[in-house]
């Protein structure tokens, strides 16, 4: 008969766990607010332009420039902020598969300082290495025991 999984990895406690969780929710609420923001204030500078309302205008092409410098500027943030927010709601999802913590290549245990940095990593650290030097390709199972000397 095959054993059930554990529903919490054996290095992080249940208090933790449930730090975690809240630290993902925070931070998915601050980006929620962010693009609300973001959204607004784009809005404010544009809508006065669509309306014909030129008061707002800039009527130097240096202040132009400007202009689609900041909306550059915040639609590259909401796409970063975006990403995030993917990878927040998947690390979510391994609450409730019981995989939170868990390197999704290695299945070794992420180190409690980087999910503290980064609550939503995937990778351990050594995984993490092993991709910036592209010996493996993101998402691609492997035992680590086979890529030490890689890791000294």
């Amino acid at each position: 008969m095959a054993q059930k999984r554990s529903k919490k990895p054996k290095h992080l406690t249940s208090k933790e766990l449930n730090q975690f969780k809240y630290l993902l929710l925070k931070r998915r609420a601050e980006i929620l607010g962010d693009f609300t923001q973001i959204e607004n204030d784009t809005l404010k500078n544009t809508m006065g332009e669509s309306n014909g309302d030129l008061s707002s205008m800039p009527i130097h092409m240096a202040d132009l420039g400007s202009d689609n410098y900041s909306q550059d500027f915040a639609l590259n943030l909401m796409k970063s902020e975006r990403e995030t927010l993917s990878e927040i709601t998947h690390a979510l999802k391994k609450f409730e598969k019981g995989t939170y913590g868990l390197c999704e290549a290695t299945g070794e245990a992420i180190n409690k300082k980087r999910l503290e940095a980064k609550p939503w990593a995937r990778y351990c650290i050594a995984y993490a290495r092993l991709l910036e030097k592209d010996l493996v390709r993101e998402g691609q199972k492997i035992n680590l025991e086979d890529y030490q000397q890689y890791l000294a």
